[in-house]
C-alpha cells in the first residue's frame, strides 16, 4: 500500500489572514512566523528523515509541573514511546539557553531520546546519553531515532 502524498505549504488568505494547510493536523492554521518554521521542520522530518506522518504529533499536550503545556511536535516510535521532542521558534528568535530550558521541561516530562530546537536558520539537536543531553552534529533520521 502506497503512502498518500502529503500536501505541504498550501496557503490561502481567509478574512485578511494568511493560512497554511497542515497536512498532519489536516486543517488550515494561521501562518505565523513560528508556524512557518514548524511546517518547514515537519516537512524535513516526514519527507527527508523518513518519520512516518502517523507517528508525528503536532502541538502535543504535555503536563509540566502540573501545568498544561504544548510541545511543538513529538515523534513517536511504533510502541507509542516518545522518541524526539521538537521545539520551534520564529526565525527572528535566537536559539538560546532560555529556549533550551523551555524544551528541557518538555523533555523531562516525556523522556525521549532526542531533542530538536529549530528556528528555520539555526538547528540544535541533542541526544540523551546516560541521562545527560549531548549535542549532535546532525538531525537523526527515523531509523536512528528508533535505535
Amino acid at each position: 500500500m502506497e503512502t498518500p502524498q502529503l500536501q505541504w505549504f498550501k496557503t490561502e488568505e481567509r478574512e485578511g489572514r494568511m493560512m497554511v494547510f497542515d497536512p498532519l493536523r489536516r486543517r488550515f492554521v494561521a501562518l505565523t512566523p513560528e508556524e512557518e518554521v514548524r511546517q518547514k521542520v515537519l516537512y524535513l522530518l516526514v519527507e527527508h528523515l523518513n518519520v512516518p506522518a502517523g507517528l508525528l504529533a503536532v502541538e502535543y499536550a504535555v503536563k509540566v509541573n502540573g501545568l498544561d503545556k504544548r510541545a511543538d511536535a513529538v515523534v513517536f516510535g511504533t510502541d507509542a514511546r516518545p522518541l524526539m521532542i521538537v521545539e520551534c521558534k520564529a526565525s527572528t528568535v535566537k536559539i538560546t539557553e532560555k529556549t533550551l530550558d523551555q524544551a528541557i521541561r518538555y523533555y523531562s516530562a516525556l523522556q525521549p531520546q532526542f531533542l530538536l530546537l529549530f528556528n528555520g536558520k539555526d538547528c540544535r539537536c541533542f541526544r540523551s546519553v546516560g541521562g545527560t543531553l549531548e549535542a549532535m552534529d546532525h538531525i537523526p533520521d527515523y531509523e536512528e531515532m528508533k535505535g
